[in-house]
């Protein structure tokens, strides 16, 4: 990873603002396009929108949230935010996992949690689990990252980017070095620049999250 010009394909371009307009994400499809980045991730209702803006560009994935940014909605809330997005679009799913559930030691629900939402996908979508490492022990990392690949999740995802911080080198490394080679793992929350873009790829990610992406792609 040495170059802005591979550095667009890592990159998830993302508009979860609750003020986003129409207006907006019709630009965030038009930079996704001009910039050839991997996906676009938008709230549940802007997936129609995003999907109509990128009918032509089957390369650019659609990813919307689910249980975005707390966590704390029941399984079967999840679930039903999942497979809505899927008929509305969607691509791939960002699923935030329960935070409480996993500091209560209620492994077998939030491990319930994340397999709900994986069996109620298409068998080709990808599932991101995030884990809001800024309210986590190292413990619970670890855990979360386990529970999340015990449920046959595709990728371990940092943050949402609405709690009290984003990702780090640190927390990429650790994530990494529990999931192995076996799932991806998405920095996003606080990445701003080429630099930090290219800091938590050569720490171990795959995925980048980012409103910012455009200056990424262009080395600022």
């Amino acid at each position: 990873m040495n170059t802005v010009k591979q550095i667009n394909k890592f990159i998830d371009h993302t508009q979860l603002k609750p003020e986003a307009t129409a207006q907006d994400i019709t630009k965030l499809c038009d930079e996704a396009i001009e910039y050839d980045l991997k996906a676009v991730c938008v709230n549940p209702s802007y997936v129609k929108l995003t999907k109509e803006k990128l009918a032509h560009y089957e390369e650019i994935k659609v990813a919307s949230v689910v249980g975005f940014p707390l966590g704390t909605t029941t399984t079967a809330t999840k679930v039903y935010e999942a497979t809505e997005a899927i008929k509305n679009g969607a691509d791939e799913i960002d699923m935030v996992l329960n935070i409480g559930f996993l500091k209560d030691w209620k492994d077998k629900d939030v491990e319930e949690d994340i397999r709900e939402v994986v069996r109620a996908v298409r068998a080709e979508t990808i599932v991101k689990v995030i884990l809001e490492t800024c309210l986590l022990t190292k413990e619970e990392k670890i855990k979360a990252c386990n529970l999340a690949k015990n449920a046959g999740a595709h990728f371990v995802k940092t943050s949402t980017g609405f709690s009290s911080g984003g990702a780090t080198a640190d927390d990429i490394k650790l994530m990494r070095s529990v999931v192995g080679d076996a799932l991806g793992v998405k920095a996003s929350g606080g990445i701003k620049d080429y630099k930090t873009a290219k800091l938590m790829i050569d720490s171990g990610a795959t995925r980048i999250g980012a409103s910012k992406s455009i200056s990424i792609v262009k080395g600022d």
